[in-house]
């Protein structure tokens, strides 16, 4: 099989038509299609179903996709590995939430654009379960999600602990005075975000049994909604004060088992780790608190 065939082939497959593979790989449909003729031809199998609205892949089509994809990915990073000496440079492309990459990574990537001017750094915000998709998807080289992960295929390292509390408009005293009524709306990210999921086991432990979700893409919009009376959310404590000021919200403390969240960084086990990267998350990685007491 020619990995150039396996590619044109993994690159229907994702996007579920010839033509529309072309456009991706920058090339003439008729090429496509003689790409995947020739690779069925030669496994004497065919791959894909034909329709008016595109193609499907076979039963035969669906267990070689993950070797295609794993091939083209393999010889991706062999190209990478060929051209890294050990200086940084190039494209680099990392995931984050949205929360870490406001509260953390801000000063992180401008001395890192700084130091390392050749590397184009491309920065991905999403929910946990997007950005382990991503990663495991290959599409970034790690991601900065909410921990523990625990999965086989990936590694992860801790490199921030957050204090999370809820925030309420500034009419609301206590939460048992929002919680007693057995509804609640919430304001929040899309399924996927772990502040949602505490936030939603918070209240099935108060009893709460109505919980209504307001979904928002990010932190600034649930902020505002919040504070304009829409409902409630949860987020890291350190966003009060060094991201908003201007009071507009009541902050409410968690029950002591659900208060902290640890943030760490995922890449998978068998993927390059490029120059790059490696001197992105030198950057990255926290002060030791005994080193700061030196300073």
């Amino acid at each position: 099989m020619d990995a150039a065939d396996l590619k044109f082939f993994a690159a229907v497959a994702r996007v579920g038509g010839m033509n529309r593979a072309a456009s991706e790989l920058n090339t003439v449909q008729s090429n496509v299609t003689a790409r995947v003729r020739t690779l069925e031809e030669e496994l004497g199998v065919a791959l894909f179903n034909r329709g008016h609205k595109g193609v499907t892949l076979t039963a035969a089509g669906q267990r070689l996709l993950p070797y295609a994809i794993k091939v083209t990915h393999l010889l991706d990073e062999a190209r990478r590995a060929v051209k890294d000496d050990g200086e940084p440079r190039g494209r680099l492309t990392i995931g984050s939430l949205e929360t870490s990459a406001a509260l953390r990574l801000a000063p992180v990537l401008a001395a890192y654009a700084a130091a390392y001017p050749e590397v184009d750094l491309v920065l991905h915000t999403g929910t946990t379960y997007e950005l382990i998709a991503q990663v495991l998807d290959h599409v970034v080289e790690g991601a900065f999600v909410c921990g523990p992960v625990n999965h086989q295929d990936l590694l992860e390292e801790v490199f921030f602990r957050e204090q999370l509390v809820i925030l309420a408009p500034r009419t609301i005293r206590r939460l048992d005075d929002l919680t007693r009524k057995g509804h609640v709306k919430i304001v929040v990210h899309p399924q996927g975000c772990a502040y949602r999921q505490i936030l939603e086991n918070i209240l099935i432990k108060r009893g709460v049994v109505g919980i209504r979700p307001l979904e928002f893409g990010n932190i600034e919009t649930i902020y505002r909604s919040v504070s304009a009376g829409l409902g409630i959310t949860l987020l890291p404590k350190s966003l009060i004060g060094s991201i908003w000021r201007d009071n507009a919200v009541s902050v409410h403390e968690v029950p002591e088992a659900e208060a902290h969240i640890t943030t760490v960084f995922v890449h998978r086990q068998d993927a390059l780790i490029s120059s790059a990267l490696k001197e992105f998350l030198k950057f990255a990685r926290p002060v030791p608190v005994q080193m700061r007491a030196a300073e």
